[in-house]
């Protein structure tokens, strides 16, 4: 393990809803331009008519108190639809926002999307907005699971993405069991690295990660010490909402490295 101070500090990544915005609005991609995020993170659906928009859940309620689904409504449906949101200790009130709007947002930024798939139909919604925008060293995919990850590898082939970790597999298996399935499947799907809850990475699943030539991406923390620890690890990226406190510990690391 490399020293505090020493080796490339891991890739900044603000989760969507960072800081004091909500989740999948232009204001979270904002804040974390602002704040010098490497990579911004989105959720991604698809409306019925093949939109992608920003969005965790399928179904919502208005401010009205009336019902929607995501993917049953064309996007002309919810262009403008108010929305309650009440999700990861914060409350208020929001309109959907499409990935292009977000992405038109990133690419003069010279930031990197990560788009959080939460739908297969989002492979090929995304596949075409990066075409057109030109974008394709500007994103990758995450939210991909093996059969994701085999599907967006079958159809757009072009796309990078990370495999996402499964944390069932983790909870019920022997944990060397998971990790060497994890890496089979990520090699197995062209993945270029692994997206895994953080608890799951051990200086030993970082080695083996290593060996297969497969960078960690680790998601989600927000405690600074939690920070210091991933970062000594040496994994790629680190996803937080905290993103200020995690762009402090870099610009630390970088000052202590430099008086060194």
């Amino acid at each position: 393990m490399e020293a505090k101070g020493k080796g490339r500090f891991p890739l900044i990544t603000a989760h969507t809803g960072c800081m004091d915005t909500l989740d999948n609005t232009l204001e979270s991609v904002r804040r974390g331009i602002e704040l010098g995020a490497d990579i911004l993170e989105d959720d991604i659906r698809v409306t019925k008519d093949g939109i992608a928009i920003l969005a965790h859940d399928d179904a919502w309620t208005t401010v009205e108190g009336r019902s929607i689904i995501i993917s049953e409504s064309n996007y002309t449906e919810l262009q403008n639809v108010e929305v309650v949101v009440d999700y990861a200790g914060k409350r208020g009130s929001m309109t959907f926002s499409t990935l292009e709007e977000m992405l038109l947002l990133v690419k003069p930024s010279g930031a990197t999307a990560n788009l959080d798939l939460k739908v297969d139909e989002a492979v090929e919604a995304a596949a075409e907005l990066v075409r057109r925008l030109d974008m394709q060293e500007q994103v990758f995919l995450s939210g991909c699971e093996r059969e994701r990850a085999l599907l967006a590898q079958r159809r757009q082939p072009q796309l990078r993405k990370l495999l996402n970790a499964d944390t069932q597999l983790f909870r019920a298996s022997p944990y060397e069991l998971a990790a060497e399935m994890t890496f089979r499947d990520a090699q197995e799907a062209s993945c270029f690295g692994i997206n895994i809850y953080h608890e799951f990475v051990t200086s030993w699943f970082m080695e083996r990660a290593h060996a297969h030539g497969l960078p960690v991406y680790v998601w989600t923390v927000n405690e600074t010490r939690l920070m210091e620890h991933y970062a000594d690890l040496g994994v790629a990226s680190i996803t937080a909402r905290n993103v200020q406190d995690l762009a402090s510990l870099k610009q630390e690391r970088a000052k202590d490295a430099s008086l060194s």
